[in-house]
């Protein structure tokens, strides 16, 4: 990658490439030792404090209409979709052209340190775990693929 392109990303998502040859990697030849590669990459990049960008749902009001602009205050809410077996799951990128790829599906998102999500993952009851670029180069993070990550197990 060419220094041009570099300053075209931001700083957090620079390096983030390296998650998205190892997930189509793993795709390409799914065994234990490619997700293990994959999961080593993914943990290399949280210690770099690598980043990504998170989809988010803005607080709505009665009308539909985003809240922020009445009252700045109101939370907003980790994105979470719904997989066919009913489970929850966080809605991460690893880069702006992955986002893109889910056309109008994310409406906002904003860069978060993979550590942070992943621990805030480990504490929310309601989801199963974290989906990376779930429009292409995807990798489903369960809970305990959260704790591999992160070196708690």
């Amino acid at each position: 990658m060419n220094t041009t392109e570099n300053t075209k990303k931001d700083e957090g998502l620079i390096g983030n490439e390296k998650i998205e040859e190892a997930i189509a990697a793993l795709q390409q030849e799914p065994s234990e030792e490619m997700l293990a590669h994959a999961l080593t990459v993914i943990r290399r990049r949280m210690r770099e404090q690598g980043q990504v960008i998170l989809a988010v749902d803005m607080p709505q009001d009665q009308s539909g209409m985003p809240q922020m602009m009445a009252n700045p205050a109101a939370p907003m809410q980790i994105q979470a979709v719904q997989t066919a077996d009913g489970k929850a799951w966080w809605v991460a990128f690893t880069s702006f052209e992955e986002e893109l790829r889910g056309a109008d599906q994310v409406k906002s998102t904003f860069l978060a340190d993979l550590e942070q999500i992943f621990r805030t993952a480990l504490t929310v009851n309601e989801i199963e775990g974290v989906i990376l670029n779930p429009w292409n180069r995807t990798m489903m993070l369960n809970k305990n693929l959260i704790q591999i990550v992160l070196g708690d197990s």
